[in-house]
């Protein structure tokens, strides 16, 4: 590889790594909104006690994930945002998988 194609690999490289950085922040939003509508599926069928308790809990991560997601400071909360709405997701679909429709 010649120097200059070095360079530009390099610069390619680190382009896409200063893109992509920001573009993982701001995917908050899209986790949130999966989750909230999971749980407003779930909330539309019929729920066992253990499916309600599981159900609260979901909302309760979104509730965090959103929190950390418009308080966010640092990359830190943005990740804190994505794995407890990925968590709320999870559970509301958990959720819809043992109640009837």
């Amino acid at each position: 590889m010649t120097k200059r194609s070095a360079a530009v690999a390099g610069l390619v490289l680190a382009a896409t790594a200063w893109t992509v950085t920001p573009a993982l922040a701001w995917n908050c939003p899209v986790q949130l909104k999966a989750a909230e509508a999971a749980i407003t599926k779930a909330e539309a069928m019929k729920l066992s006690p253990e499916a309600k308790a599981l159900l609260e809990e979901s909302k309760k991560l979104a509730a965090q994930a959103k929190a950390h997601h418009s308080d966010a400071k640092a990359k830190i909360d943005h990740a804190n945002a994505m794995w407890k709405a990925k968590a709320a997701l999870a559970q509301a679909e958990a959720v819809a998988a043992i109640s009837t429709p």
